[in-house]
């Protein structure tokens, strides 16, 4: 009963702007934040932005800080999950956030070529979407290609190590950990060193802190992955990766 209860402690908080870290991509951060308020002045000559990236280097998040930032009914996400009917043109929509191009399937793809047109044709919308390649080496239909390179492209850079380190520290202050200094630095030697994957960890490393009521430090996370535990639940996901397989991996932002 306790573990189900410390589950849902330490809550990620949503995604915005201000806990998204920049580092060498601040120009794009800049531009998808005034987009906003951008439209609600009058049209808007750079309307149409593709953003791409490794899996894992934040384009999902700064989608989803676009909508979460934006007035309520103002911005749509759409993605691979969703409807037909989410990509479809809503006069009553400024913008448009539509995550992994590369995954949408077939009609998608046919959907997100109309509603772009639209978009283009409306001066007050504007349309976002990410993928996981530039836009001439995506894996979608040619015409649909073309129009993702038609706009303002941009590519998320990856972050550094210390950059990583330092969202890592922010993410535990959100959530009310206080995180040793050379957690951090343990994680990005042993594990996978692509954000989702670190995150992962650390909210492992949360969960363990609650359970153990210790405070999260290098013991406590050694003490972690020697417990018979952590093959269960959530955890098990988060201790995928070995740090046998860390030197092999190309960090991701």
């Amino acid at each position: 009963m306790s573990r189900q209860l410390t589950l849902d402690l330490g809550t990620p908080p949503p995604s915005t702007f201000d806990n998204f870290f920049a580092g060498a991509n601040a120009e794009l951060v800049t531009r998808l934040r005034e987009l906003d308020a951008a439209l609600a002045a009058g049209p808007v000559a750079d309307r149409t932005f593709y953003v791409w990236g490794e899996t894992g280097s934040g384009r999902t998040h700064l989608l989803e800080a676009l909508v979460h930032e934006a007035p309520p009914g103002h911005a749509r996400f759409a993605g691979p999950q969703s409807s037909l009917a989410a990509f479809a043109f809503d006069p009553a929509v400024a913008l448009y956030a539509i995550d992994d191009c590369d995954r949408l399937s077939g009609a998608q793809q046919i959907a997100l070529f109309n509603l772009f047109n639209e978009v283009r044709a409306h001066p007050t919308s504007a349309l976002v979407a990410t993928g996981n390649a530039a836009p001439m080496g995506l894996d979608v239909r040619e015409d649909l290609r073309t129009r993702l390179g038609w706009g303002l492209v941009f590519h998320v850079a990856p972050l550094a190590d210390d950059g990583k380190a330092a969202v890592l520290k922010r993410a535990a202050r959100e959530r009310g950990i206080n995180l040793a200094d050379d957690v951090p630095a343990y994680l990005l030697t042993h594990f996978r060193r692509d954000m989702p994957s670190l995150m992962a960890l650390l909210d492992a490393l949360d969960r363990f802190s609650l359970e153990q009521k210790r405070a999260v430090t290098l013991p406590l996370l050694r003490t972690m992955l020697a417990s018979p535990d952590s093959a269960d639940g959530p955890r098990r996901a988060a201790l995928q990766a070995s740090s046998s397989a860390s030197s092999k991996i190309v960090p991701h932002g």
